[in-house]
């Protein structure tokens, strides 16, 4: 079960319950360590649990249970001698020791109904934390697939940017498809200065440039950008510059590195 998702999806109420046991516990567990999207089928079924344990009707007795109760305490006297309260010793003693045995009974189930909503509600940020953690590998998985297929796509070009004259050291390359619009820069650059950012930028047969990315390498790193542009728009050449932190709508610093599209 480790390699592939529970084929049974009562085997997640059963663990939340503990009924699952000896080898289909272990394995279910085993599944568990490495997959995401079964932890969070398991911590909604844990939530599902706590509610139905909260969700059970109140049971009150009927008016004939409460007669007939009455009866006995009343039938266990041994005389109608009353205090000055107006209440015998012995039904006293008695109601005494019904309250004893209620109040704890009660307390005891006003906590466990506090515990099992603080539980869910801590299940609920689990929940909520995973499907974070899984939108975020969908969306990784689908820019890979993105990326694989600008790769493998004839029309790709492979635009190298070169290092200018007095500017810090540094290579990259671009691939850019324009019928999808798309194009991904990987270079080493050295880390820019205290306020300023790396800006990739798309230079068009015509119009202007076009921001296709701003990014602060670290030292000894490779920078990856993936961005998007207008399908269609036929590249002239690619340049980076440096500019404020955050980046500028047009150039306005040094550029740091360029490559035409042949």
């Amino acid at each position: 079960m480790s390699g592939t998702h529970p084929t049974r999806e009562e085997d997640f109420d059963l663990y939340a319950l503990g009924a699952l046991e000896g080898d289909e516990k272990a394995a279910f567990e085993a599944h568990l360590a490495s997959c995401a999207s079964c932890k969070m089928k398991l911590a909604e079924a844990t939530g599902r649990m706590a509610m139905l344990a909260l969700a059970a009707p109140p049971a009150s007795p009927s008016p004939g249970v409460k007669e007939r109760l009455m009866r006995q305490v009343l039938a266990t006297g041994r005389g109608p001698i009353e205090t000055a309260a107006g209440v015998a010793p012995e039904k006293e003693g008695i109601f005494a020791r019904w309250w004893g045995l209620l109040l704890p009974v009660a307390g005891a189930f006003a906590l466990a109904s506090v515990l099992l909503w603080l539980h869910n509600e801590q299940l609920n940020r689990q929940i909520a934390e995973l499907r974070i953690t899984v939108d975020q590998q969908q969306k990784q998985i689908a820019q890979a697939h993105e990326i694989a297929e600008l790769m493998t796509a004839r029309d790709t070009v492979v635009v190298s940017l070169a290092m200018q004259k007095n500017q810090p050291e540094g290579t990259a390359r671009v691939l850019y498809n324009a019928q999808h619009g798309m194009l991904v820069y990987d270079g080493h650059l050295a880390p820019t200065p205290s306020g300023m950012s790396y800006q990739l930028w798309l230079v068009p047969m015509s119009g202007a440039p076009i921001s296709a990315g701003v990014f602060n390498p670290a030292k000894g790193e490779m920078n990856s950008i993936m961005a998007k542009v207008p399908p269609g728009t036929a590249a002239k050449a690619f340049a980076v510059t440096l500019e404020p932190a955050g980046g500028m709508p047009a150039p306005t610093g040094p550029m740091i590195l360029v490559g035409p599209v042949s």
